[in-house]
């Protein structure tokens, strides 16, 4: 009977949808990753990020030269100090990502079912019906009827600065393709992505190596997001290149998710990596999108369960251009957060968008709706509560304390395989006692 009330319940009174949002006390236990780019790239502006919630600055290497980043780094310490607010710096590589070089930057206009040469010969100039590409490898990797996404940021093939490619032929170097969707791509760099296709070249390139060594370890990095990762080898060289410069010892390295190759050796990398990145954009290509979901939860729950950070991107899109997330975008958010995500990634919203500051504070206000959700919905309750003490992993002891450290509602004892965690709320009032903690 008792088990049948608890499925009967209302989880969530409706009257509490309707009562205003209040701060916590406690610092946001999800954490927001900004990228710093043209938008958001001033020290009035990284301020007002920092304010709205951002304690992880991303610098993005795909586009721009270390002096830009340099300035921008410069700008984000002002920052820093005047606002007193930490954060931290993550340094993002560019990896086996493809391209499309547009080096005159001329407007290119893609029409439906026409057909466009992606060559690997760099001196040609880009135009409607030729895109030359940063590979000479493509036309050994792909056969026709694969497909090809080209764009700047978005990739469904629905919107018009991206589009969807089909191969329908190899020429010597060079592939043919079929425009799926019409497009105009603008600017002079453009990512190229391969579903399901082999790239290869190294996942730490040459490149990536002298941007971390000329400008990570002089300004000791905190976090590396390895881009492509593919295999626990690719991690193991990171950390041994990493090691190799004294001043970047420490630095975590955050291993970003971003193709099938990855998902399919998803565990041998979580155990070496330090964190996960979920890059949904290019694993929203590489699965069918009635996948994509059944991968967000899976991966989170391993993270989870290892204790390791999981970090969720592209959950709001449209505040790019837009001052508030579309409903889907904002139960995504909410949806990732009470998965296990630890800290979610703004790209292009920060980066380029026309309401970084909005964004992050919305973002920021959806994930502490979700966290007070677990209480609601019993999670705390169930696993503190003195008279059934719960048997758990270390992961979700973890979350529980997280959740009860950010509303002060800890009483009872959580167990493990490997610690303790004892906890006490202290009166009436929001603060918690641990009284004991073992490994």
């Amino acid at each position: 009977m008792h088990s049948t009330n608890l499925l009967l319940e209302e989880p969530i009174r409706m009257a509490s949808i309707l009562e205003p949002s209040k701060t916590s006390f406690f610092p946001a236990m999800t954490k927001i990753v900004g990228t710093l780019g043209p938008k958001s790239r001033s020290v009035d502006t990284i301020s007002a990020c920092l304010k709205a919630g951002m304690s992880v600055a991303r610098f993005d290497f795909s586009w721009g030269d270390a002096a830009y980043h340099q300035e921008t780094l410069e700008n984000l310490k002002l920052a820093i100090k005047s606002t007193k607010k930490l954060c931290a710096v993550m340094l993002d590589t560019v990896g086996p990502e493809l391209q499309v070089v547009n080096k005159s930057e001329t407007t290119l206009s893609l029409e439906e079912n026409g057909t466009v040469v992606l060559t690997p010969h760099h001196g040609q100039e880009a135009s409607s019906s030729l895109l030359p590409i940063n590979f000479s490898g493509l036309a050994k990797a792909v056969t026709p009827g694969a497909t090809i996404f080209v764009g700047q940021y978005l990739f469904t093939g629905s919107e018009t600065t991206s589009v969807w490619l089909e191969v329908s032929e190899v020429k010597g170097d060079d592939v043919v393709c079929i425009i799926k969707n019409t497009a105009t791509l603008a600017g002079s760099l453009f990512t190229l992505h391969c579903s399901q296709i082999h790239i290869d070249l190294p996942t730490l390139s040459d490149e990536d190596k002298d941007v971390i060594r000329k400008w990570g370890a002089p300004n000791k990095i905190d976090f590396l997001s390895l881009s492509y990762t593919r295999h626990a080898e690719d991690v193991r060289q990171a950390r041994e290149f990493l090691s190799k410069l004294g001043d970047l010892s420490q630095t975590q390295i955050f291993a970003k998710i971003e193709n099938v190759e990855g998902l399919n050796h998803f565990d041998e990398i979580l155990a070496e990596a330090d964190g996960i990145i979920l890059s949904r954009g290019n694993l929203g290509i590489d699965l069918p999108p009635e996948k994509v979901f059944l991968f967000q939860k899976s991966a989170l729950h391993k993270c989870n369960m290892a204790g390791k950070p999981a970090v969720v991107t592209r959950v709001v899109d449209s505040m790019t251009d837009n001052l508030r997330p579309t409903r889907a975008e904002a139960t995504d958010v909410a949806n990732a957060v009470l998965d296990g995500s630890d800290a979610i990634l703004l790209g292009a919203e920060t980066l380029r968008g026309l309401y970084p500051v909005e964004t992050i504070s919305t973002v920021g206000r959806i994930c502490a709706e979700a966290r007070q959700s677990l209480i609601v919905r019993g999670l705390f309750p169930m696993l503190a509560d003195p008279r059934h003490p719960a048997e758990s992993t270390s992961a979700t002891n973890e979350s529980v304390l997280k959740v009860a450290l950010d509303h002060g509602k800890a009483s009872g004892v959580i167990k493990s395989h490997d610690r303790v965690v004892v906890c006490q709320k202290m009166g009436d009032s929001s603060v918690v006692k641990i009284i004991e903690l073992e490994d």
